[in-house]
């Protein structure tokens, strides 16, 4: 999964990606609101850490015009300001929690998985997809309680088609997200692998729409 972090704290951020990382995430980190993408579907953050004390902008402007370009990605708010009418304000603004500095890393980890459990419609560690299983945290997958043995990509495409939680997932998506710190990968090459994960999971599991994305079925 990928993880947009917009934090000025150099310390701090240092920080954040190293756990991130560790924790099997991937991380795009910028510090100034004006380098934030416009965007939150393209190129498909997972998630959003969002400071909103920004050296150059609000953090908070920025997760209001995501929300009016109506972004799907989660954000969650982490900030020194613990006033009650700011937190009240951050989650009225779109953010789906919001996390006063300081914190312990743990606990940030823990709150992004449960967002991202949420945002998946997903109550727990394990995903649960028909006879599918998914377990995002331990990179492990069964089809019928049977392990599956999926190459690290093959796992990522299944684990972004999992979040979509049964609607479309366009292609582009797809592509950054098993190209997070590059260019996507093309469409020829997405195709491969989609292709490779039907072999493994099964087809009907994999459900396309003709030159926009796919979708995973609950069979």
């Amino acid at each position: 999964m990928h993880i947009l972090l917009i934090e000025d704290d150099l310390g701090l951020g240092a920080s954040l990606v190293q756990a991130l990382q560790q924790d099997g995430f991937t991380v795009q980190w910028l510090r100034r609101a004006h380098d934030a993408p416009l965007q939150l579907d393209d190129p498909g953050y997972s998630a959003v850490l969002l400071d909103l004390g920004l050296p150059d902008g609000s953090g908070m402007e920025l997760l209001r015009r995501w929300r009016r370009a109506q972004a799907a990605a989660p954000v969650l708010v982490i900030t020194a300001r613990s006033a009650l009418q700011d937190r009240l304000g951050g989650l009225d603004a779109g953010a789906d929690d919001y996390l006063v500095k300081p914190f312990d890393i743990p606990e940030l980890l823990a709150r992004l998985r449960a967002v991202l459990r949420r945002t998946a419609a997903q109550s727990g560690e394990q995903w649960q997809f028909g006879a599918l299983s998914v377990w995002p945290r331990k990179c492990l997958a069964q089809l019928g309680g049977q392990p599956l043995e999926l190459t690290p990509r093959e796992f990522q495409l299944l684990l972004a088609l999992a979040q979509g939680g049964g609607d479309v997932v366009p292609k582009r998506t797809l592509a950054q997200r098993l190209e997070p710190l590059g260019d996507p990968m093309d469409t020829a090459a997405l195709q491969v692998h989609i292709s490779n994960l039907r072999r493994k999971i099964g087809a009907e599991r994999v459900g396309t729409l003709r030159g926009v994305g796919y979708w995973l079925e609950s069979v």
